[in-house]
């Protein structure tokens, strides 16, 4: 395969990949048989590195960035490892706990929360008629009395007292907030970011650091975490069922991965 054939795959986990934690086969081998063509593929999600689910990697991928572009990893070599700052840290911690939020601080060597917290977002999660979420990260959790010291790229939160325009609020300035990821998203949870830092950021720190072009590119996604990496795509991909947001970035539409929908595309597409 020509360089100028070689393209440069980035594929969200949560609702694109993955279904709850689960890969489908199809997926696997999709992204085994795009890299043995010679494309690059890599994963590109909102969940921190040390939020994975177990076992996601060993395929094989060519890097990862992860905490919503906060931390990127291309062939081993970490390229970028963003954290809050200390003062806008204490202010997440200020507002999620007055909020009486469950909630996790996420970064590259782990997912971290106070005690209880675990076993409040078991019950939560798994809950009849509760937000139906992904539990496979729980059993990575750390816990914690003290907060304070921990250093985190992000934070993710459910069952908090406040809208999430109230809880915006109270972080402040130099902060953003987008729907969970792991859960169905409501007005009570939600993740907080920093403001100036999305997926396009950490895929365009992959593009510089290989030397490839934007016109290689091709990302799947299905949150609004996912727009500015679609709308940077030469070929953005979004997925059935995806906000309106989602799918007015993308130049195409894939089924859910309970319907195998990235293997079809991969397929359309010529990656394998």
């Amino acid at each position: 395969m020509s360089t100028s054939d070689r393209r440069l795959v980035f594929v969200d986990i949560d609702g694109t990949y993955a279904h709850h934690g689960a890969v489908p086969a199809a997926h696997e081998e999709a992204v085994v048989a795009a890299r043995a063509a010679g494309h690059r593929v890599l994963l590109c999600t909102g969940r921190s590195a040390g939020m994975l689910p177990r076992g996601i990697l060993d395929i094989g991928f060519d890097g990862i960035v992860a905490s919503a572009g906060c931390y990127v990893e291309v062939g081993g070599t970490v390229l970028v490892d963003r954290r809050m700052p200390d003062d806008l840290a204490a202010r997440v911690l200020a507002a999620l706990d007055d909020s009486g939020a469950a909630y996790v601080l996420e970064a590259p060597d782990g997912v971290y929360a106070r005690p209880g917290v675990p076993d409040r977002l078991q019950a939560l999660l798994t809950a009849p008629g509760g937000p139906d979420g992904t539990v496979d990260f729980l059993d990575m959790v750390t816990v914690r009395d003290d907060l304070s010291q921990t250093s985190f790229a992000k934070a993710t939160y459910l069952e908090s007292a406040w809208t999430a325009a109230v809880v915006l609020d109270a972080v402040g300035p130099g902060l953003g907030h987008v729907p969970t990821s792991l859960a169905h998203a409501d007005d009570h949870s939600g993740e907080i970011h920093l403001l100036d830092v999305h997926k396009a950021v950490g895929i365009r720190a992959v593009v510089e650091h290989l030397g490839a072009h934007d016109d290689t590119i091709i990302a799947f996604g299905d949150g609004i975490n996912d727009v500015e990496m679609l709308q940077l795509a030469d070929i953005g991909v979004a997925i059935e069922g995806s906000h309106q947001r989602v799918l007015d970035a993308a130049d195409l539409v894939a089924a859910p991965p309970l319907e195998a929908g990235l293997a079809a595309v991969f397929a359309e597409l010529g990656l394998r």
